[in-house]
């Protein structure tokens, strides 16, 4: 496993948020390749999403939460 926090990780996927094409929704998975996010401790992977999504909530009025997928992961659209 990759020794890395959530404020790491949240600072890697808010870059990667460049990506994102208006209209695309994703989750927070979806901004880390391949099986890489699998690597990351399952509690650092916890707290990334309640990160990521107060992070949205305050600073990116472009994102908006979209409700929960199968698996209980919050989705995302970008506008």
């Amino acid at each position: 496993m990759e020794n890395i926090t959530a404020n790491e990780l949240l600072t890697e996927a808010i870059k990667e948020l460049d990506k994102v094409e208006s209209g695309e929704t994703f989750i927070v998975k979806d901004l880390f390749q391949g099986i890489r996010w699998n690597r990351f401790p399952r509690n650092e992977r916890l707290l990334l999403g309640t990160l990521f999504l107060n992070y949205v909530k305050t600073e990116r009025a472009d994102i908006t939460p979209n409700g929960k997928n199968g698996s209980n992961q919050q989705k995302y659209t970008m506008k």
